[in-house]
């Protein structure tokens, strides 16, 4: 069984309101490790290894100075990034829920569930996505950073931008989903000159006029009238004879 969890992504997305946008930048000011040039004892690591760019499980891990890391759980409180392990926990289990209802009874799903998300509590805690954002935001910014954009979520303005950023985002999704989609249906129409196959697969096109239909064989075509005459009212039937007693 295979669960989609692409789910994820968006649920992180829309987790991180108006700070995500700080952290790309900020973050192609780092030198990044993969950009090294490797040794050759690195070089020989078996392609199973994680992407270089991905963070470290074990990254979690590390010490953060006390006052530095108070900060950043400010910051992470403030701009909200603290739930971030509650939205993800929530989608993986809406997803979960979503799969099973299709693959046990339904008399059966909310026993299943409870004890899913009870273990799963146990096993990966929301806090602990805290906890393992610390580091992060740590090797990020410096503790001046930290303070710095601090203040400004701390300004009306920048809770303003907390409030109104998750929605800002959803819909800015949900329109460039659309525009890619048409681009790519246009795309495809315009190829299935070349390639048949395609045409069976796309949607009808609405932008052409809608074609109509021949008349039937031997079907002779009503005459119109003449502009400007009045139609020739319909003969009344003729009153049917009255029976004889």
């Amino acid at each position: 069984m295979r669960f989609p969890f692409a789910i994820i992504a968006v649920a992180l997305v829309m987790a991180v309101p108006a700070f995500a946008q700080v952290t790309p930048q900020a973050a192609q000011t780092q030198p990044s490790s993969h950009h090294q040039p490797s040794t050759p004892s690195q070089s020989a690591k078996p392609s199973t290894d994680a992407p270089a760019d991905a963070p470290a499980l074990e990254n979690a891990l590390e010490k953060v100075d006390p006052a530095k890391e108070k900060a950043i759980r400010h910051l992470m409180e403030i701009t909200q990034t603290s739930k971030l392990g509650d939205t993800i926990r929530g989608a993986i289990s809406n997803q979960v829920e979503n799969v099973m209802s299709r693959q046990i009874q339904a008399d059966q799903l909310q026993k299943f569930m409870d004890t899913f998300n009870q273990k799963f509590d146990v096993s990966a805690p929301s806090s602990a996505i805290t906890d393992a954002m610390i580091p992060v935001y740590s090797r990020h910014f410096t503790m001046e950073e930290i303070q710095a954009i601090t203040q400004f979520y701390e300004t009306p303005t920048g809770q303003r931008m907390v409030k109104e950023m998750p929605g800002v985002i959803q819909e800015t999704h949900s329109l460039g989903l659309q525009m890619d989609q048409k681009a790519a249906i246009d795309v495809l129409r315009a190829m299935s000159t070349d390639y048949p196959q395609l045409k069976p697969m796309l949607p009808p096109d609405n932008t052409k006029p809608a074609e109509t239909p021949a008349p039937a064989p031997g079907a002779a075509p009503v005459p119109a009238a003449p502009s400007g005459s009045v139609p020739s009212p319909a003969p009344a039937p003729s009153p049917s004879p009255a029976p004889q007693k």
